[in-house]
């Protein structure tokens, strides 16, 4: 969950093609507008990928992935391996992902993770700001992180983490935690999320700090 500095992706490509290696940007969490200021994560750094996946938001809760790539990997591909796929995808699977496409746009919700998700973070940072619990507070859209530290020492802390997603479960509010030290809260709401859904959010966090 680090978003900034917008950018700093560019190096690990460089590093990665110097290799030999392909640059992949998977799209599963940070794409279809979720940050805000573009329709995928990658462009937030200025990236040209080798190959794009996607997948779960695609079709809003039916199971289509997607996969996009030069098409000199495809063609490398396609002359060296034989594939084969049980599951090619369907038309309902389809027509779903192409309805999602046509709602972001025309409801305008990459706007909106831009315009609520700004709101949501900078409500977080003032919580965090007078609770010795909560740390450092990233955002880009509707995508947040939030470290949990133990105020004693300022450790981080995967168990108070814990403690907070199950007791903002308890309060109906699904989030999750995730990092190396299992202690950053993984905020990822919905893209319709309103700015009544965050004060809904944040009233819910604060009683559970």
């Amino acid at each position: 969950m680090i978003p900034d500095p917008a950018g700093f992706l560019r190096a690990a490509q460089r590093v990665v093609r110097q290799a030999g290696g392909l640059y992949i940007a998977d799209e599963v969490q940070a794409g279809f507008g979720r940050t805000g200021s573009h329709m995928w994560g990658y462009q937030r750094h200025g990236l040209v990928p080798d190959i794009v996946t996607m997948g779960k938001p695609m079709g809003n809760g039916l199971p289509i992935a997607g996969l996009v790539a030069r098409h000199e990997v495809l063609d490398d591909f396609g002359r060296k391996v034989r594939y084969f796929n049980t599951f090619g995808g369907n038309p309902v699977c389809i027509a779903a992902a192409s309805a999602v496409l046509d709602v972001i746009e025309d409801e305008g919700l990459r706007a909106n993770a831009a315009t609520v998700g700004g709101y949501l973070t900078a409500g977080i940072s003032r919580l965090a700001a007078g609770s010795p619990v909560l740390a450092g507070v990233r955002g880009a859209g509707l995508y947040a992180g939030v470290d949990v530290v133990d105020p004693a020492t300022g450790a981080p802390s995967a168990a108070r983490a814990s403690a907070i997603v199950n007791a903002m479960r308890e309060r109906g509010v699904l989030i999750s935690a995730t990092g190396p030290a299992g202690n950053v809260l993984k905020i990822r709401p919905p893209l319709p999320f309103a700015r009544a859904h965050a004060d809904q959010f944040l009233d819910a966090l604060s009683h559970c700090i």
